[in-house]
């Protein structure tokens, strides 16, 4: 299981009613991924229009499906950001011989 965080925020140009029925839609997209076990978290970032919301998905694959379905995947840009344990720096830097 790979995660992801997935900072969004809307295009703000784009505002409109079609982008503004896409964000009222965007809380039942997240209650079904949470529900499959696809979503853990889910957040509001103050001060912007959009959210960071933590994937766990199976491959770089399914999180590109699973955005490409998000209601509002037309009228926001993504910075997307692979996710490591970070138990011990071995699971960083790998065991040093």
């Amino acid at each position: 299981m790979s995660k992801f965080l997935v900072l969004w925020s809307l295009e703000t140009a784009c505002l409109g009613t079609e982008s503004v029925n896409a964000v009222l839609r965007m809380p039942a997209y997240a209650e079904k991924l949470m529900a499959d076990g696809k979503l853990e978290k889910r957040w509001h970032v103050v001060g912007r229009h959009g959210g960071a919301w933590i994937y766990s998905v199976e491959s770089n694959e399914e999180l590109d499906r699973l955005l490409a379905m998000a209601p509002v995947y037309n009228f926001a840009k993504y910075e997307i950001l692979a996710l490591a344990e970070m138990i011990s720096p071995d699971t960083i830097a790998g065991k040093q011989k």
